[in-house]
This record gives C-alpha cells, structure tokens and sequence, in this order.
C-alpha cells in the first residue's frame, strides 16, 4: 500500500528521503513528501502525482534543507482523494507522522477532538492519528504513542517526529509491515528493506505493537508498557543492484528476463537426489499422507498460481484441493479443520486478506505452509511452516518472476503429494523433477522471441476488449495472462474456459475483436481448435499460443506463437512468458506507465 521512510545521522537528509522514497514508489504514487527537523521547526513539503512530476520539482524551488532527520511518505490513497492537503506527512507542527494502513475508528477519533476544539484539513484518517498524538502529548512523546496506539482500531505502520525532540524518529506497528535500518551513524525506518538497501543490508523487524525509538547512534524497541526489548539484528541476503533498473526500459522487463535464473535459484535447493526435499520447513510424506484436504490461498497472480497447482495436485496426487481468493475466504465460513494443509501464497508476505485467511487457519489448528518471497515477512512468520521463493526483490507493480516461482513451488508440492500419497512412483517423481529442471531453459527460448510478442502487441495496442480461452492448464494459465494485460494496458480482458464461449460469451464476438487462445494440451488441442474456428468465423482476429510440436491451424488463426515443447503438465511455466511480453509490448505501444500502473500497489496491506 503506502511507503514509509525515515533517516537520522549526519547527513543531509531530503535527498537520502527521496531517493528511498523512489525506491518504494510500486507501493503507491499518488503523493508523496517528507518532513524534516529545519532549525526549531518541523518543515513539510508534499506534492500530490508521481515524485518526479510533484515533489521534486517542489524541493527544487525551494532553499536547500540541511536537516539530518526526517520522515517520507509514497501514498496509495484510501482515505480521501489524491491531493496536496491528503499527502502525508500531516501533523501540526507539534507532531508529524507518515502512515501505512487504515484506521477503522478514525471517525470517532476525529468527532472526540473536535469536541476538544481541534479542526481537521484534509480526508484522511491519519490526521486524527497525528492529532490524537497531540492530544496525548504532555513531553514524553513514549507516553504519548502508548496512549494513542492504544486508542487505534486497524492497520497501521507509523513513522512519528516531535518538534521538541530534535533528530530522533519514533516507528510503531500494528500489521502493516516496518522495518529498522541499521548504518555506520545513522538510522532509518522503511515499509522494505528496498528502500533501505543502497544503505545498509542490516535491519530489525518490527514486531506487532512494538515501539522504536530511534537515533543516529541506535535505536530501542519497547512494548506497550514500556519494557525494553532485545531484537536479533537482521540481514538482506541481495545487495541494491538487485533493485536497479539495469538499463532495461522498464522493470517489468528486467523481471521477466530474470525468470530463468529465478526458477534455477528456487528450485535447485529443494531438490535432493532427484527428489522434491521440503525437510527446511519440516513439511514430511507422512503429513500429506494424512490431510482431509488441502487448501491454496492468495490473490491475484498467487491465486493463478495456485489454481495451476489445483490442476496438478489433483491430477498426479487424486487428492481434493480448493482454491479460494484469500478476500472471500473467511467470509464464506470455509469447512476448515485441523487436518488439513492450507498453503498461503504471497510475493510480499504482507497482503492483508491472505494474513487474513492465515490468521483462521492458525485460529481453526490446521497446518499452514507460507510461500512467500521476503524473509522475515508477517506471513512467513506467522506460518507454522514457510519455504522462500528466493526471486529476489519484485519492483514492478505487475507481478511476473513471482508468479513463475510460485507456480514452480505447486509443482514441487504435487510431486511430493503424489509420492506420499502412491499414486506415482519414485521413478516417476525423478523424471518429473528432471524435466521441470529443464524449464528454466525453455522459458529463455521464449524470451530470446520478443520480436513475435511486439508484432502480437502491434495488433492488441488499438483494442476496446478482448478475450483469452484456454481448457484444463491453459485455462488456468489464460487467467494470469488477462490479468497482466488490463492491469498494464488498461484494456478491458477476461477470460474463459473454451468449451464455456456457446454458454453465452460467443455473444461477444464481431468483427475484429482480438481472441487470444492458449493451446499446449496435446489431449484438449482438438477441443480448442474446434473453438478456436467457432470464433473465427464470427469474425475473431485469433492470436494462437501453442506448442512447436502441434498442427498449425492455418488460415483460423491470424497470428501464431510457437513455443519449445514440454511435458504437457510443465508447459504453464514456459507459456506464460509469451502472455507477460505480449501484455508488456502491448502497454509500452499503448504509452502506458507500465511498471506503475494506475490505481493499483504492489503490496496490498488492508483488506
């Protein structure tokens, strides 16, 4: 959601601000400013739009701050409009704070000091945050923070400085994520160590109600009572040129050309002797011989992931698995029980509803197994078990090397499912292994065609709606790749199970409305070719996505992309590269903001 920084030291601090702020603006960039110790006074400065476009033309007018400490924020609007008056910091001169997450009881916040004669600017409901801290502020600003968090219904990550307490910067958190950098003189706060990184690899993580103050000399954590806590310095495992740009156009395009590399790092260490090893999360044989059931929760992109796994599971294994969006999945009183597995999925380990759906798997006593890409992270914590997805920081709002090794892992999953469970043989086991280790290789030979998907992206560019088809994999795969296409492109795409177009989509079709359709399934091919032909002769222009090895379908089709041939269960992890690239080309032609895509945050921390 939002992005939150801060800095303490010896250095002049507005650039230090900024330039994390950069760091975190796939978090959200509808606003963004920072606040600074200026002499005795609290100096803001906040712009609404994009850093570049709004607060550093703003800085640059301005006199050079020589502060040494301050806070920032990147927004990602929820309460209030995007504007100059609802960016953040907002305080009142006395107090300043950024703010990551939702306060629930704002309004009874606000209707309390308006009573007690405080006036209120903006929508948000960080300001009854900022003024409530006020309220309780009597020169000790702990005291103050521990009578105002106790007050706070919600999410929230806040960053704090005092007017009186010159240089030092105090961090609380409650769900939303918050981190504690740790330099040679200095100190920051960060939403992720991305903002920090060019900096420091070392970082504390902050706990749940937990309380950092904060200097350039160290920092103490309390607890709400005021209790000194001893934390176990942390240590990045990548250093900043992971998340550079690298003189690609785009970060999404970087991301997509790491896949290969991605996929080896992720599953090469789980592999042992041929076989899928999950000894580091403690997950046994003798555990999936026995679960009820096994759930797969995540949004978005996770969820694709684990509906590819459904497929597969289901299909080696012969065991039920459900997939659930983790925003529905409390809501709908899941017949959940202690004997089942549920599988969280999560790029950041922060989304808020998928904590939300662990929180009652935990609550329920089922086993819980995070897969999640950022150490340390809430669900990785919270998980009775967590394997890392070892991608390496995702800059991109657009999710792409995530998704592939998310999907990498359900096929590492359903291998060990199936073995447990004797429905394949270890013999089988190992030439499934082998072949999915061959992967990486044949997602490369996609890559090195991006000439085909710009020529694709050429004929998508001018389109009002399109659709994707696809049955069994391809289906599931037809799901990720209409999502990567609207959230960049901003064209509007669904897709559909092919056999499903006469049950009313068909509808759709007239001349020249683009159908993208995915056909890697040796068995299902003639299914989807008979379909394919039913909407090309109403008029479709067909974009055609299947294997080197299958009949060409001439003249039904407009357009044909070739991929290297696979093992038809493995083939979701060499297709999908083609639908990133298509939808990636087709935003860039389209003059799309293609790594910031409007209205949306890379790491959704309220539900």
């Amino acid at each position: 959601m939002c992005g939150i920084v801060g800095y303490t030291g010896e250095r002049e601090c507005a650039g230090i601000l900024v330039n994390a702020l950069k760091k975190l603006e796939y978090r959200g960039y509808d606003s963004a400013g920072i606040a600074v110790f200026d002499g005795d006074r609290l100096s803001t400065v906040k712009a609404k739009g994009k850093i570049s476009e709004g607060l550093e033309p703003r800085l640059a007018a301005l006199p050079r701050f020589t502060a040494t400490a301050g806070i920032g924020h990147t927004r990602w609007a929820t309460h209030g409009e995007p504007s100059d008056i609802n960016s953040h910091p907002i305080g009142n001169g006395r107090v300043s704070i950024v703010h990551n997450g939702i306060i629930e009881n704002y309004r009874r916040i606000k209707e309390f000091l308006t009573e007690h004669g405080y006036g209120f600017e903006s929508e948000t409901d960080t300001e009854a945050v900022a003024k409530l801290l006020d309220y309780n502020y009597n020169g000790d600003p702990l005291d103050a923070i521990i009578k105002t968090v106790a007050e706070l219904e919600g999410a929230y990550a806040l960053g704090i400085i005092f007017r009186e307490h010159k240089n030092r910067i105090f961090a609380v958190r409650k769900a939303s994520p918050l981190i504690v950098g740790q330099g040679d003189g200095e100190m920051f706060i960060g939403s992720d160590v991305t903002a920090i990184i060019e900096h420091t690899k070392n970082y504390y993580l902050l706990e749940q109600g937990e309380i950092a103050d904060i200097t350039k000399d160290g920092v103490t954590f309390y607890d709400v009572h005021r209790n000194v806590i001893q934390k176990e310095l942390q240590q990045a495992d990548w250093d900043a040129s992971a998340a550079e740009i690298c003189g690609f156009p785009h970060f999404m395009l970087k991301e997509i050309t790491e896949q290969p590399s991605a996929l080896k790092k992720t599953l090469a260490p789980r592999i042992k002797d041929g076989m899928p090893d999950f000894s580091e999360c403690g997950l046994t044989d003798e555990m999936l011989k026995n679960y009820h059931h096994i759930y797969i929760i995540g949004c978005g992109s996770a969820m694709h992931a684990g509906i590819v796994g459904k497929y597969i599971i289901e299909g080696l294994a012969r065991t039920p698995v459900i997939v659930d969006m983790a925003s529905e999945f409390k809501y709908r009183n899941p017949l959940l029980t202690k004997d089942d597995l549920v599988v969280i999925i999560s790029q950041s380990g922060e989304t808020a509803d998928t904590k939300e759906a662990l929180n009652l798997a935990n609550k329920v006593g089922a086993d819980t197994l995070a897969i999640v890409n950022v150490v340390g992270s809430s669900i990785a914590r919270e998980a009775k078990m967590v394997m890392y997805t070892l991608a390496g920081p995702e800059i991109s709002v657009c999710s792409t090397k995530a998704y592939t090794v998310q999907t990498a892992f359900m096929y590492l999953l359903a291998f060990k499912v199936a073995y447990a469970r004797g429905t394949i043989s270890e013999e089988e086991v190992k030439q499934l292994t082998k072949e999915l280790m061959e992967i990486p290789d044949k997602v490369q030979i996609c890559i090195d065609k991006q000439e085909q998907y710009q020529k694709v992206a050429s004929r998508l560019m001018s389109a009002d709606s399109l659709l994707y088809i696809g049955r069994g994999l391809d289906y599931a795969l037809s799901m990720e790749g209409s999502l990567k296409l609207k959230e960049i492109s901003y064209i509007h795409s669904e897709s559909y199970a092919a056999g499903e177009l006469k049950h009313g989509t068909i509808s759709l079709i007239e001349e020249g409305v683009p159908v993208i359709a995915v056909a890697t399934q040796q068995e299902l091919f003639a299914k989807t070719a008979s379909n394919v032909k039913e909407v090309k002769s109403r008029g479709a222009t067909v974009i055609f996505i299947c294997t080197e090895n299958m009949p060409s379908l001439g003249g039904d089709v407009d357009y044909e992309v070739l991929l290297p041939a696979a093992r038809d269960i493995l083939m979701p992890l060499v297709a999908v590269v083609p639908l990133q690239l298509i939808a990636y080309y087709t935003a860039v032609l389209r003059n799309c903001d293609v790594d910031r895509p409007r209205n949306l945050a890379k790491s959704v921390t309220v539900e």
